[in-house]
């Protein structure tokens, strides 16, 4: 099953690079044994991914949003192998992710960015070490960035490596907007947004084709994550990267994303292409989201105030998980999940949708 509709932006290559197919991801939760014992409880299953498919091209940008608890952090830790799926299927240019563990070329083709620059970096490290530090671990992906310097004594072949590690380093941190002198530096010497830019240099290193970026602006000042985003679309321009980009705040994805999955409670409700998305919504959670972003031109006007509250992900609801909130909800929504089906540029899993009930607004010729 593809979450990429017809009509949608195709992979360069003959395949997506990347695939994930009907995925979920569980985590025992439970008590200690004892206390299930002395309590007469069962185990604590969470589905914290649930059957969510939905495919990137090479060179795109999937936004993910969503509010928090609903999965997107651990699919970002799916899809780099930090976790395994208990069930489906993630390929990664055809190879399943598992390969990661045990092929180390296939591992430098994906790195992750993470949210907080600070707690991602060993502030005890210079930044020259830490950028240098996926480059020692795979040696294969030093490139030949100059001439060596003349020396007069004889050099080993380690010592040859280290100076192109080195000179790797140098050029990767210019490459960010960053001085290659900056590499004598601690962590807690930059500001936030230059600790973020040492994490994209430390996460180009190997020469990914793939970065997932688990929020990686939202720490940062305003000002700050422009610059950011705009680094990061150059990067991908000049490189050819391709993105996962998980975010809370619809403006960044709305600037960055080529299409964006929409998730609630584990499963994906809608994904569509950016401006379809924005210009037609059609999940009534979408339009929840899309409702709660401040915008001075609708002052005055009534709004949907965002009603209810997440459910408890160990006990969701029955049917739709969404159905207690939804004002468009009937019966069929309490007792069968929708499937993520196609509708338009947009794939959508939605009964009201799919039976006509919910009026889709009209959508710009421009996204057409």
């Amino acid at each position: 099953m593809s979450a990429l509709p017809d009509g949608a932006k195709s992979p360069s290559a003959g395949r997506p690079l990347v695939e994930v197919v009907r995925a979920g991801r569980s985590f025992d939760v439970s008590a200690p044994w004892l206390n299930r014992f002395l309590q007469r409880e069962g185990r604590s299953i969470l589905r914290a991914v649930d059957d969510v498919s939905f495919t990137i091209a090479r060179g795109e940008t999937l936004g993910l949003v969503g509010e928090s608890g609903c999965g997107k952090s651990t699919i970002a830790r799916l899809l780099v192998g930090l976790h395994a799926p208990t069930s489906g299927a993630i390929l990664f240019d055809g190879e399943p992710v598992a390969r990661f563990a045990r092929s180390p070329a296939m591992r430098r083709r994906a790195q992750m960015i993470f949210q907080d620059p600070y707690a991602s970096l060993n502030p005890r490290w210079r930044v020259g070490r830490i950028v240098a530090e996926p480059l020692r671990l795979h040696r294969a992906a030093v490139v030949d960035a100059g001439a060596e310097p003349r020396v007069r004594e004889p050099v080993t072949a380690n010592a040859v490596a280290d100076r192109r590690i080195d000179a790797r380093v140098d050029a990767l941190l210019m490459q960010v907007g960053l001085s290659p002198a900056d590499r004598l530096k601690y962590p807690h010497q930059f500001s936030g947004g230059q600790r973020q830019r040492i994490s994209i240099a430390r996460a180009l290193a190997t020469q990914p084709d793939f970065l997932v970026c688990d929020e990686p602006t939202s720490a940062l000042d305003v000002s700050v994550q422009a610059q950011v985003l705009n680094l990061m679309k150059d990067l991908q321009r000049d490189l050819g990267l391709t993105y996962l980009f998980i975010s809370h705040n619809l403006a960044v994805v709305r600037y960055i994303a080529d299409r964006v999955g929409v998730m609630y409670l584990g499963r994906l409700a809608e994904v569509a292409p950016t401006k379809a998305l924005f210009a037609n919504p059609l999940h009534p959670y979408t339009r929840m989201l899309l409702e709660a972003i401040p915008d001075l031109e609708k002052t005055g006007t009534s709004r949907v105030a965002v009603a209810g509250e997440v459910p408890n992900p160990l006990h969701p609801p029955s049917g739709c998980a969404f159905h207690p909130r939804c004002p468009h909800a009937n019966t069929r929504c309490v007792a069968e999940r929708p499937e993520l089906k196609p509708h338009g540029l947009a794939m959508v899993a939605c009964h009201g949708i799919e039976e006509g009930r919910i009026d889709p607004v009209a959508v710009p010729a421009v996204v057409a």
